[in-house]
């Protein structure tokens, strides 16, 4: 069963390495990880040629998620106390494809302590607390923002969590090994 790999991971500074250590972790638990930067398996459409590269990496990374049963996202805060962004949307066209997700993170805090540490200074509103533009933080215990979290639970995925400090969090991969665990009994039960 393959499954897309979804992450910051093609930002680290060995991202192909990176990836094949996820892949064997997948394939451990019998499934097949697919990681941003593989190869498609067959040549890009002639029509992908003459549009700029990050389009058809986009569309690249579109066409395997397409290929994949399921997603399993890397929802480590990345550049600031969210997910990745291009994560995130990965994690969204899987769930709207009405396939599993499932998201790991070794960034243990919620989403509000995360928003709280990074703004460093947010003003209580007796309900929670707003930033300095006066704008409401989210106050629900979430992992990430609740879209992201609802969008897992709903498809019927699960979050698994570490917090592991520092630039570990970009190395430590046992978070990943047991969400992977998970999502294999999952999806066999599927």
């Amino acid at each position: 069963m393959r499954v897309y790999l979804a992450g910051p991971d093609v930002f680290l500074p060995n991202p192909q390495q990176r990836g094949e250590a996820l892949k064997a972790i997948c394939a451990r638990h019998g499934l097949t990880g697919v990681f941003p930067l593989d190869d498609l398996g067959e040549p890009e459409p002639a029509e992908w040629a003459s549009r700029p590269l990050p389009h058809r990496i986009a569309l690249r990374n579109e066409a395997h998620i397409l290929g994949s049963a399921a997603l399993i996202a890397n929802l480590t805060p990345f550049r600031g106390p969210s997910a990745d962004v291009g994560t995130v949307f990965e994690l969204g066209f899987m769930r709207a494809l009405g396939r599993p997700v499932f998201g790991w993170s070794n960034g243990g805090a919620d989403f509000t302590a995360r928003t709280l540490d990074f703004l460093g200074s947010a003003t209580p509103d007796g309900e929670g607390w707003r930033d300095a533009e006066g704008m409401a933080l989210e106050r629900f215990g979430c992992l990430d923002n609740l879209m992201i979290d609802g969008a897992v639970v709903a498809s019927g995925g699960l979050l698994e969590v570490a917090d592991v400090q520092g630039t570990e969090r970009w190395a430590d991969l046992a978070a990943f090994e047991r969400c992977v665990a998970r999502a294999a009994m999952v999806l066999r039960a599927a």
